[in-house]
């Protein structure tokens, strides 16, 4: 049998460890970082969730989104966060990252211990050369631990659940896996037959990704899947992380 490009990631902690340490692509999985040192300052306090932020003809991008479809000149620091965990928007993640600072997501990236997971530029289209070669990098390993700690017993990871929760894309890990993409509400007990999944997903030329919770009939674990190959490869990506996510459901304890 051919054996497929590009390389794939596969880590959950303590369970499955693939090429887990390797620096990858990320795409808008680095959004995680953003919205984690975002979660962390509204629970201190430190920043107002209704606080309204401007758009600016820097922060528009295309892309995924929603933003370049609507019409109001302001959303709330909370809206720009739902707008980036759930579909992803492009111009909301740049006017958050405006707001927050690329160098406090780096230093709040690196309280939380990701060291080799960085985002090194806002999002960008077309993406020149004299630009950073891509928005976010990182691992498996270190990815796969964040996830495991959103746990909901700070609040913190409690608002980072439920935003995650609202991911629209279900295309990649959870795909093949029993589970209802619109229960949005973390289960108090395992389910017995599904699984509930909170996730971020990244995709782009050669790049899929996805990193989130998983709860099912064994219990709750945190997972991360990354995928990078050359261009064309995308279809073959895809199936690898599927597969991938087929056997984080077992450990989830699916049959």
């Amino acid at each position: 049998m051919m054996e497929e490009p590009g390389t794939l990631a596969v880590s959950v902690p303590g369970r499955l460890a693939v090429q887990e340490d390797t620096e990858m692509v990320l795409a808008s999985v680095g959004k995680l970082l953003l919205l984690a040192v975002t979660a962390r300052r509204i629970a201190s306090g430190l920043l107002d969730p209704a606080e309204p932020v401007e758009l600016r003809q820097e922060d528009r991008c295309g892309g995924s989104g929603l933003l370049g479809l609507l019409s109001a000149p302001s959303w709330t620091v909370a809206d720009l966060a739902v707008l980036v965990a759930s579909v992803s928007d492009n111009t909301a993640t740049n006017a958050l990252l405006r707001r927050v600072g690329l160098d406090e997501v780096a230093y709040g990236a690196a309280e939380l211990g990701l060291v080799r997971t960085r985002v090194l530029d806002r999002i960008r289209e077309p993406r020149l050369p004299s630009h950073p070669p891509t928005f976010a990098v990182g691992t498996a390993g270190e990815l796969a631990g964040f996830a495991a700690g959103l746990d909901g017993r700070e609040e913190w990871t409690r608002l980072m659940l439920r935003w995650m929760a609202h991911n629209g894309d279900r295309s990649l890990v959870p795909a093949l896996l029993p589970h209802e993409a619109e229960d949005r509400e973390v289960p108090g007990e395992p389910p017995r037959e599904l699984v509930w999944v909170a996730n971020k997903t990244g995709t782009d030329t050669g790049v899929r990704t996805d990193v989130g919770v998983m709860i099912g009939p064994g219990g709750r674990l945190g997972y991360a899947v990354l995928a990078n190959g050359p261009a064309g490869s995308e279809q073959s990506l895809v199936r690898r992380v599927r597969a991938a996510g087929q056997t984080i459901g077992h450990l989830a304890g699916l049959p």
